[in-house]
């Protein structure tokens, strides 16, 4: 019969306890970080009061933000296990202080409440009380009370900014002359985006297709992949475009979905968007307005512009980088055109902060509505997302491809020669694609 050296013996022990302790250290770890359960509002114009049920104790900080005017309450990181539809009454009381309040992650260990107020509101109290005498579980009320817009403007002055941390992700060391492509699934953490029917949301669904884009782009061999957020994570629209930037990018595709609700929830399908000083039409203006407004809903303050960016903006670098984003938008739409629905007019631009980088060009993809049922429903299906990233990896081998490229550097070289804000040529209407009941096979 064999026999074991004893310090082998020693060894399996030793790396059995090893194993014990740091399973015993993770487990620590996910039980210190709270869980919300429940959350709940009453308010009657005068005094309101949000509270949150959770599985342990937090400490918490309020601040008031103006333009517009909301609250802002930050806490060590919680684990949110409640619906966000909570902080969306479905009938606002015209005398009411909250319009609308919602939750989630910032940043690595902290978590933010962001309440959007109907009319001026300072902090009373937010005050942490066990549910039950002696238990571990825990409320979190935040009170509110009217006051004076003089007195919330004079709390927002002295509170400062409440301006959000960077957070920093990175595209690694990409392979010698690999592309790198960028890819900004829109929103995240604190920022919800837009919310569908049937318990959609816009952060969710979008990050779900990026991972998607990500694999079938790294499958090919032929690029290096970076993600300007990793899993439900607030990341600024300045950062955004800081950390393609600093990876090296190539390409930016910010990927997004809309909501229109009531009357336009007929409208569908993908659009693809370029970067212009003048909005295509009034829908993409809206839009841009929207989501250029994702900092302020996460409570973020924007950084003011520093004097001569406006110069830079507009020099030939930056035109000839819009003309680059105009030719793979086209080539997009075309590949898209066979996968997925499109928009009656998929090719529009207007002014977002996330696609003005002057170095490199940027697309921003809305994938669909969550106003329409049928969008949802795709959106949701890892059939279509499988399709319509097979045909974006299409458009990006085509952008990248030798030949396309020595085309499209001369077209770009004309384009930058152009009026520098004007909008690309309108593509020809397309009426919209019901995506095939089985769907051809998705691309490589």
């Amino acid at each position: 019969m064999p026999h074991r050296h004893p310090f082998a013996a020693l060894g399996a022990g030793l790396l059995a306890a090893l194993v014990t302790l740091v399973a015993q250290g993770l487990a620590a770890q996910e039980v210190a970080r709270p869980v919300a359960v429940a959350a709940r509002i009453a308010d009657d114009g005068e005094t309101a009061r949000i509270a949150f049920d959770l599985s342990g104790p937090v400490s918490a900080d309020a601040h008031a933000l103006v333009d517009p005017d909301r609250i802002v309450v930050d806490m060590a990181e919680v684990n949110f296990q409640i619906d966000p539809s909570v902080g969306r009454p479905t009938a606002a009381r015209g005398d009411a202080i909250v319009k609308t309040f919602r939750f989630g992650l910032l940043g690595p260990g902290r978590s933010r409440v962001v309440v959007d107020l109907a009319k001026p509101a300072c902090v009373a109290s937010v005050e942490m009380t066990p549910i039950a005498k002696g238990a571990a579980a825990s409320r979190l009320t935040i009170e509110l009370k009217r006051c004076e817009a003089s007195a919330f403007a004079a709390a927002a002055r002295e509170q400062g900014s409440g301006a959000a941390a960077a957070v920093v992700a990175t595209a690694g060391g990409p392979p010698a002359g690999a592309p790198v492509i960028v890819l900004d699934p829109g929103h995240g953490g604190v920022d919800g985006g837009a919310y569908g029917a049937d318990g959609a949301i816009e952060k969710t669904l979008v990050y779900e297709y990026a991972l998607e884009l990500q694999r079938r782009l790294e499958a090919t061999g032929r690029y290096k992949v970076a993600m300007t957020r990793h899993g439900d994570e607030f990341v600024s629209l300045d950062d955004r475009v800081r950390l393609a930037r600093e990876a090296g990018a190539a390409l930016l595709i910010s990927i997004h979905a809309d909501m229109l609700p009531g009357a336009s929830a007929d409208v569908a399908g993908a659009t693809v968007y370029t970067c212009s000083e003048r909005a295509s039409d009034a829908e993409a203006a809206h839009f841009a307005a929207r989501e250029n407004a994702a900092d302020k809903a996460a409570g973020v303050e924007a950084k003011a512009q520093a004097p001569g960016v406006a110069d830079i903006l507009f020099d030939l670098e930056r035109r000839e980088t819009r003309a680059y984003a105009h030719i793979f938008s086209r080539d997009l739409i075309g590949q898209l055109q066979g996968a997925a629905r499109l928009n009656h007019n998929p090719e529009r631009s207007a002014g977002f902060v996330v696609l003005k980088a002057p170095d490199f060009p940027s697309v921003l993809v809305e994938l669909g509505y969550l106003s329409n049922a049928k969008d949802v429903q795709a959106l949701n299906s890892p059939e279509w997302r499988g399709r319509a990233a097979g045909a974006m990896v299409e458009a990006v081998d085509r952008f990248f491809a030798p030949a396309t490229r020595a085309s499209a550097s001369a077209q770009a070289k004309l384009g930058a020669l152009a009026t520098p804000d004007s909008s690309p040529t309108a593509a020809p209407a397309t009426e919209p694609l019901a995506p095939p009941a089985d769907g051809p096979a998705a691309p490589r």
